[in-house]
């Protein structure tokens, strides 16, 4: 099957969730149970009520399906990253907010005469926008047009306004009409299509957090969140899906890291011959270590807790992750 179908398959699960941007700027589309089905676009894309994805230059993609920690002990990570080579991922990388006029693009129709602004966060990976049709916001952000976002009285007046944001990138974009997470909102981010603007990642000019294993020469621009065995896409306890589990394996399989998932097979196969953990040797990559508890954790939730596997967690699982958040796209 082909990279361009496996998407579209992606694009009609409800449990798989999306994002596109940078390390600092990310739009994410999740369904929300109970809404209606998302509406199929022209070429590999969807839309709702709260939001919408398409993917273009689908043939440019490669996709790098990888697995990490989660704070709580009992979970993993896992998502696939869609990225560009380095140098080719399309940016205008403004630096200033600039205006761009009528979104002819939308995934809407009544949302093509809105004016699309771009917030000037110069991102290698994405151009990071609003759209309002509000005059007064267009007003107001037409002012501060040719000054750095962050050092006018642009964002004083996006937030109350609550104008989509529009996430473009060089494989398409993420479109999110919710509120923005703030006052409004009870301090939370919406449940479904949001989107996170945090100045102190910006700073740090890194393309992808330092738990993600994006091979060199790569850039993720967008993430694929396949459907968790762990947890629901609101990133609550669910009971142990074999399925999704297995899908994602498949996934890992084709598109992951071959040592690191030998690494897991010789994990899972000695945990089978009982040998000790004290037998087994260490990997001294940061990644592959991992790798390896990670396939603790799973075996823990695949085959249930152990005397054994206790020993082995003991081992090698003792330390807390990074403090990534467990709901996909972060």
């Amino acid at each position: 099957m082909t990279l361009e179908n496996r998407l579209r398959d992606a694009m009609r699960n409800p449990g798989t969730g999306w994002s596109m941007g940078s390390f600092g700027a990310i739009a994410e589309f999740h369904h929300v149970a109970g809404d209606p089905a998302a509406t199929p676009l022209p070429g590999c894309g969807i839309v709702t009520a709260r939001g919408g994805i398409r993917l273009e230059n689908i043939a440019a993609i490669r996709p790098v399906a990888w697995e990490g920690l989660s704070p709580r002990p009992h979970r993993w990570q896992q998502g696939v990253a869609l990225c560009l080579p380095e140098g080719e991922t399309g940016t205008a990388r403004r630096s200033v907010l600039t205006e761009l006029g009528p979104d002819t693009g939308a995934l809407r129709d009544q949302d093509r005469e809105a004016v699309l602004f771009d917030l000037g966060l110069d991102q290698p990976q994405v151009d990071f926008c609003v759209r309002t049709s509000d005059p007064a916001l267009i007003a107001a952000l037409r002012a501060e047009c040719g000054r750095g976002v962050f050092e006018s009285h642009a964002m004083a007046a996006i937030l109350p306004a609550h104008p989509h944001r529009v996430a473009l990138t060089g494989i398409g974009r993420v479109e999110v009409f919710q509120k923005i997470g703030g006052p409004d909102t009870g301090g939370v981010s919406p449940p479904g299509p949001h989107t996170h603007v945090l100045p102190k990642l910006l700073r740090s000019r890194r393309t992808h957090s330092a738990n993600t294993p994006i091979p060199p020469g790569l850039v993720p621009v967008a993430g694929l969140h396949p459907e968790s065995p762990v947890m629901d896409t609101m990133g609550a306890d669910r009971d142990f899906d074999a399925a999704a589990f297995a899908d994602f394996q498949r996934m890992l399989a084709e598109w992951g890291d071959g040592g690191r998932n030998a690494l897991k097979a010789r994990v899972w196969a000695a945990l089978a011959e009982g040998v000790a953990p004290g037998d087994f040797p260490p990997p001294d990559d940061r990644h592959a270590r991992t790798a390896l508890r990670v396939a603790l954790r799973q075996a823990e939730r695949r085959d249930g807790p152990s005397p054994a596997l206790a020993a082995w967690r003991a081992a090698f699982d003792r330390d807390t992750a990074e403090p990534d958040e467990d709901a996909p796209g972060h």
